[in-house]
């Protein structure tokens, strides 16, 4: 079996070992066939309480991640750059702004945050096309502005949370991206449009791959780069306001995976997508269930873990990018 066979198989076993270890480990500790056989017959008190109060920690922990590290793959095809991300560039932080005063203003409108987060991930990334683009999209160029954008969103949401009021305190999830106290109703919104994302970034693989050409070559095929461009952009955006709206935002996922994933199954994204996204639900719910469990009863926030993993591996990349992405 090819290497890529074998990765997409060893990162698949690993998720699974994963999640059966978050499951019965915690304050409330349960064996594995305590579990599935809980599982099966409903009558297990503990199990039930697993069921309620894990589970979909953990359902939204791996599809988070998965679309975190998708939207990561499908941002660098688009702005031929390995350091775009949905949490550096500002898509996250723009999704959460947007949603967070929409709910504040409209709390009855909670549910619909998901929508109110793609419309903020979507200005978030329009921004940063606009003000990078001058006689052409140029690499550094995106990922300064980016920050700037980030910038600026995230100091204007972090305001947000001096103002002491009731309704900011309760959707304060947003911001500091815990993954605690999920319910399936959670689970039921970010499978439903994360998995629409995940469907949609793999329709558009063949795209990414035209992408990582010059535009002159790809034009020459006859192959609308503008159009795939803003296609593949909203699919990323879809992805990334998703994972924003019910995990919070969480960076560095999309810069870690694909560029590990790029080293063990290559740059076709055929492939490169649904390995990113399996190890993207691995990264963090492991960084998840390490927050967890290191210091219990007390939790660390994922976020603040993939910060001390991605910020130096972030200095890394910076090192190494010393050429354009693609090339």
């Amino acid at each position: 079996m090819s290497k890529k066979g074998w990765s997409i198989i060893i990162v698949t076993v690993l998720l699974i070992g994963v999640i059966l270890y978050s499951a019965m480990t915690g304050s409330l500790k349960v064996n594995l066939s305590q579990l599935v056989t809980g599982l099966w017959t409903g009558t297990d008190e503990q199990v039930n309480v697993v069921k309620d109060l894990r589970l979909p920690r953990i359902i939204v922990a791996v599809m988070a991640g998965a679309a975190l590290a998708v939207a990561g793959v499908l941002l660098q095809a688009v702005m031929k750059n390995p350091l775009a991300d949905a949490g550096v560039i500002g898509i996250s932080s723009g999704a959460a702004l947007i949603s967070l005063i929409a709910v504040t203003i409209f709390p009855a409108l909670y549910f619909w945050m998901p929508f109110f987060s793609f419309v903020g991930g979507a200005l978030a990334c329009l921004m940063v096309y606009g003000f990078s683009w001058k006689s052409g999209l140029h690499p550094i160029r995106l990922i300064l502005i980016g920050v700037a954008v980030n910038a600026i969103f995230s100091g204007l949401g972090q305001s947000f949370n001096y103002r002491g009021s009731y309704a900011v305190t309760s959707i304060n999830q947003v911001t500091t991206s815990t993954l605690s106290m999920k319910k399936w109703v959670d689970v039921e919104v970010i499978v439903t449009y994360g998995g629409m994302g995940l469907i949609l970034a793999m329709l558009v693989f063949s795209w990414c791959n035209f992408l990582s050409l010059q535009d002159k070559t790809a034009k020459n095929l006859g192959f609308n780069v503008t159009r795939a461009r803003l296609l593949i952009s909203v699919v990323a955006v879809l992805l990334a306001a998703t994972a924003t709206a019910i995990a919070g935002v969480i960076a560095f996922i999309g810069l870690l995976v694909p560029h590990c994933a790029r080293y063990l199954v290559g740059s076709d994204h055929k492939w490169l997508i649904p390995f990113s996204a399996l190890g993207g639900g691995l990264l963090l719910l492991l960084a998840d269930t390490l927050g967890r469990t290191m210091l219990a009863p007390n939790e660390i926030p994922a976020s603040i873990i993939m910060a001390v993993i991605g910020g130096p591996f972030l200095i890394f990349l910076i090192r190494k990018a010393d050429r354009t992405y693609g090339h």
